[in-house]
């Protein structure tokens, strides 16, 4: 990784973001459940499954704007998301009861699936991306969460999960690069980044900013919801794909698909991979 000041990569805190229906009431019966639950209850990394019908997300990673993203997606597509019953905070924690969504994660049985099995589910996930690229971004086309306020992405280098909102696509470039300026010392390759960083760029789109096949569910050959909307935000347009293209392990596979839902961006790729060579060790 290319050492930079540590007080460039600093990241600010996250904006203050609203609860959803937080009665005393609801956050009560959110605990309680929560504390006679967690032993026997099925869960899935930080979600627990309450009932046939609810399920909590918490815990310190989890991010209050999740919950205002997933009622955004919910008010402005026909993406089939979760429906939020109740997001607040308590002790550092963040708690999001919703539904549970029907249907296994793509990546389950994915090798399994036949050819036509496959290309159903693509092409529906490219017409949902479709439409999320068609939602109108905000006055003055920053980089943001959905209400304007800061981002949330543990993969981006900082001392904080949060970071921004910019006001720029260049602002926001700089920052995913700690704040380094062009030098003529600078190897190469990093001079090459910092210019395509610098320049022009088309305005930020609509972004989930994790579309793994973990986080796309099916029943059958249909698409029946998309979670984990904790990344989701106004983005460069290229950023749906260099996400989606960089998987975690469990995920090699989805790289053959990507380009099939996500039109194909090889020079933005191989960017974000010059960037995370110098700059991404989180």
């Amino acid at each position: 990784m290319f050492n930079v000041d540590a007080s460039e990569k600093e990241s600010p805190a996250c904006t203050a973001q609203s609860p959803v229906n937080a009665t005393a009431f609801r956050r009560s019966l959110t605990l309680l459940a929560i504390k006679l639950l967690k032993r026997f209850r099925k869960r899935h990394g930080t979600v627990l499954f309450l009932s046939p019908r609810l399920c909590v997300k918490y815990g310190t990673s989890t991010s209050l704007g999740e919950a205002s993203t997933l009622q955004f997606v919910a008010h402005h597509t026909s993406i089939p998301v979760p429906r939020v019953h109740c997001a607040f905070e308590h002790r550092n924690r963040t708690y999001i009861v919703m539904d549970r969504m029907r249907g296994q994660s793509v990546g389950a049985g994915w090798l399994r699936r036949s050819e036509e099995s496959r290309r159903k589910i693509l092409d529906q996930l490219r017409d949902m991306v479709e439409e999320m690229r068609c939602v109108t971004p905000p006055e003055g086309s920053v980089v943001a969460h959905v209400d304007g306020g800061s981002l949330h992405d543990p993969r981006i280098p900082g001392i904080s999960h949060c970071f921004g909102p910019f006001r720029t696509i260049q602002d926001f470039h700089k920052h995913l690069r700690g704040g380094l300026e062009a030098h003529p010392d600078h190897k190469l390759e990093i001079g090459a980044l910092i210019a395509q960083h610098d320049g022009p760029w088309p305005a930020p789109v609509f972004t989930h900013g994790d579309l793994s096949s973990l986080n796309v569910l099916a029943s059958g050959d249909e698409v029946v919801g998309i979670v984990d909307w904790e990344t989701a935000g106004w983005y460069p347009s290229y950023w749906e794909y260099t996400t989606a293209w960089n998987v975690n392990p469990q995920n090699q596979f989805w790289r053959d698909e990507v380009d099939k839902f996500l039109q194909p961006m090889p020079k933005e790729l191989e960017m974000e991979q010059i960037r995370l060579k110098y700059f991404g060790d989180v």
